[in-house]
């Protein structure tokens, strides 16, 4: 019998879009017009991703973001609510318009994003000043770079002097003071947004964990450098270890970088030790990959803890299942 863990309190501080997914063969060349396979429309942004994540995997998740006072803003609030995300700290900006997101995914599911901020910009360091007494009471507070640097900086700032730890995904990759991210806990890039911090290019296995060393180096003391369908590096003072992706059937990778963040700040919340939370991260991301779109692909904590017994009990231990060594 799995033994009862405290449930995790996570504010996230970011974004939150409506996704425009559209299916194609192939993407049009300039003045071109092609007809697309598909379309859907869903809930996204960095931010409000990785808030459900953490909510669908048993947290308790309440995010400081802005919407518009277009049709999408009211009904951004309605559907972070229905996924148990607190919103008192999400407030409506008169005279413009909601973040969206056009995304468009190839065949073998890899995606490319267009992001149009909109309300996200109108997120200030004030509205996290008038939220502190929840980021005051967060195991963790969550971070992207879909919203001001000022905010980011500024909430970063806050957290150190109330020691509080936090998580940022330096995405979309962006040029960044490393002054003013002291305070870091845990930066989680992936391989292009490591690239434009560490400055060292990241091709291989091998050049991913040089990069992370150097982002270790430059004064963050945890790093995992996401790297899709490589899986994840956890690099720190004491070393660096790959963990190997687990194996699903990918439909549409969009947003399952957000559903690793997401999960593996409820995962570590909750007191999982932080190996093992980077190992149940990995197969969280990887079977968000298995269904189309971002927050509708994220599965619940039930689905998840069935596929993480049941691989395993097929590996012998969470360790040899998804942990390899790095020299």
């Amino acid at each position: 019998m799995a033994r009862k863990r405290k449930r995790a309190r996570i504010v996230v501080v970011g974004s939150a879009n409506v996704d425009l997914t559209t299916f194609s063969d192939r993407m049009p060349r300039p003045g071109e017009t092609i007809f697309g396979s598909r379309f859907d429309l869903g809930f996204g942004g960095k931010g409000a991703n990785q808030a459900v994540a953490a909510s669908l995997c048993g947290a308790r998740v309440h995010m400081v973001a802005r919407v518009g006072d277009d049709l999408f803003g009211p009904a951004t609030i309605e559907n972070l609510e229905e996924r148990g995300v607190g919103t008192r700290e999400v407030k409506t900006v008169k005279g413009v318009g909601s973040g969206v997101a056009p995304i468009f995914v190839d065949p073998s599911g890899q995606n490319r994003i267009l992001v149009v901020k909109g309300a996200n910009d109108s997120l200030t360091p004030q509205a996290v000043e008038r939220a502190s007494p929840l980021l005051k009471r967060a195991d963790l507070i969550v971070l992207q770079l879909e919203i001001p640097l000022e905010t980011v900086y500024y909430t970063i700032r806050f957290a150190r002097k109330n020691d509080l730890r936090v998580i940022l995904n330096p995405a979309p990759a962006a040029p960044l003071s490393l002054e003013q991210l002291s305070g870091v806990t845990y930066l989680i890039p992936n391989e292009t947004e490591a690239e434009s911090i560490s400055l060292k290019s990241v091709t291989t296995l091998e050049d991913a964990l040089e990069s992370a060393r150097e982002l270790v180096a430059r004064g963050f003391p945890r790093v995992v450098l996401t790297l899709g369908e490589r899986g994840a590096i956890l690099a720190g003072a004491d070393g660096a270890q790959h963990f190997p992706a687990l194996k699903v059937e990918t439909v549409d990778t969009t947003g399952a970088g957000d559903a690793f963040i997401g999960s593996f700040a409820a995962f570590l919340g909750e007191g999982i030790p932080e190996r093992e939370a980077v190992a149940r991260a990995n197969l969280y991301a990887a079977l968000s990959t298995s269904a189309v779109g971002t927050q509708k692909s994220f599965v619940s904590r039930k689905r998840f803890e069935r596929e993480w017994e049941a691989r395993i009990s097929t590996a012998g231990s969470a360790g040899s299942a998804s942990v390899a060594p790095l020299p």
